[in-house]
């Protein structure tokens, strides 16, 4: 699998400026401090981290709507970190994003049918067959009705929306897509409707997904490697089986462990691990591991010295001087395939077998079903 993205040491720091006339600059929000990372073709590195980690700060660094900085990005051999504005106009044909809320980053005063084929104005590209025709075919790979090509957003709900959203990435066939939270927005059914079309599209497109969502199931049903991020830097990277069956670093067991089971007996028996304290301000991050003020293996090495990524084996990388070798309850739901606990078959009693007690007006059941808690619920 060839590189297609390489990060390396990227930071995105806002001014904190004071003054009306005279600005001056009195300190800087540390949102993305140093991380690194690279994406192969057609693969999906997922990002995750809690709310104000810097995720999706990084994503529109890595895309350049954001300038970054300090450090580079190398996207197909490229150095697009300085590039003007203007050399950055043919990439864009290349690398899209997805964003995160379908309400707003819709414009609610064109069209569906100019919101697709925006791509193909800016690009000045002319389809074969006509944009018309090339847009609505877009449409109905993305699962909307070509014939709605002249309404406009508000007529649509929120899932269609965010079709809309992805086909507008989509539509110049890009080998790059940063996708911003894509579902986070939308109702459980449809979330596995879009996630769904977006793994067909990466594999009838062959293109790379950056995956920035902080619901780690999602993240697991979609991505081959996730990076773990917290306060701006990346606290550990895997293979998606890998971390998730056994994760090393304190915050990523405290991730898994919020992630509910559907299983009530294996739920009771699993450890729930609550942080103390709340998420350090990015203006004045901790010194040393900027986990360590959370963090319960915390020493007087972790908020001196900060803790570099390293190699665990097979891929597996943690940024921890005291990484958790032995296996939590918070984390033992998670196998290497399904990441459900395997339940035995249902019995299901045909409807004949249910009598009627016509005195108690309660329905009988059979003696031989083994009830939860070993005794008939009544």
């Amino acid at each position: 699998m060839s590189e297609i993205l390489k990060v390396e040491n990227l930071e995105k720091k806002f001014p904190i400026t004071k003054g009306i006339l005279f600005k001056k600059q009195i300190g800087s929000v540390n949102a993305v401090n140093g991380i690194n990372l690279s994406l192969g073709e057609g693969e999906t590195l997922g990002l995750v981290g809690e709310s104000g980690c810097g995720k999706s700060t990084a994503g529109r660094a890595i895309l350049r709507l954001l300038d970054p900085s300090a450090g580079t990005v190398t996207f197909e051999g490229t150095d697009i970190t300085t590039m003007s504005r203007k050399d950055l106009v043919p990439m864009r044909s290349r690398m899209q994003m997805i964003f995160q809320d379908p309400f707003s980053s819709l414009n609610p005063r064109h069209t569906v049918g100019s919101i697709i084929s925006a791509p193909y104005a800016v690009q000045g590209i002319k389809p074969e067959g006509g944009v018309k025709r090339a847009v609505q075919e877009t449409m109905e790979r993305v699962g909307l009705n070509p014939e709605h090509y002249n309404r406009y957003p508000n007529e649509f709900s929120g899932g269609q929306r965010q079709r809309i959203g992805i086909a507008r990435a989509v539509t110049l066939k890009p080998k790059f897509i940063v996708c911003d939270e894509p579902v986070s927005a939308l109702d459980v059914s449809i979330q596995a409707q879009v996630i769904n079309l977006l793994q067909d599209l990466q594999d009838e497109f062959g293109i790379a997904y950056l995956f920035v969502a902080h619901d780690l199931s999602v993240v697991r049903q979609i991505s081959d490697r996730v990076a773990v991020m917290y306060l701006g830097h990346i606290v550990e990277q895997a293979p998606r089986d890998g971390l998730y069956s056994h994760p090393y670093h304190p915050y990523t067991h405290a991730l898994l462990s919020a992630v509910p089971v559907p299983d009530p007996k294996l739920e009771a028996q699993r450890e729930r691990i609550v942080l103390q304290g709340d998420l350090p301000s990015p203006i004045n991050l901790p010194s040393g591991c900027v986990f360590s003020t959370r963090c319960w293996k915390a020493t007087d090495l972790c908020h001196s010295t900060m803790p570099e990524l390293k190699e665990m084996g097979d891929g597996h990388k943690v940024a921890c001087h005291f990484p958790i070798m032995e296996s939590l309850g918070s984390v033992t739901i998670f196998g290497p395939d399904s990441g459900l606990t395997p339940q035995p078959d249902r019995v299901v009693q045909p409807p004949s077998e249910v009598l009627q007690d016509m005195e108690s007006g309660r329905a009988l059941r059979p003696k031989d079903i083994d009830y939860a808690g070993g005794e008939e619920p009544y």
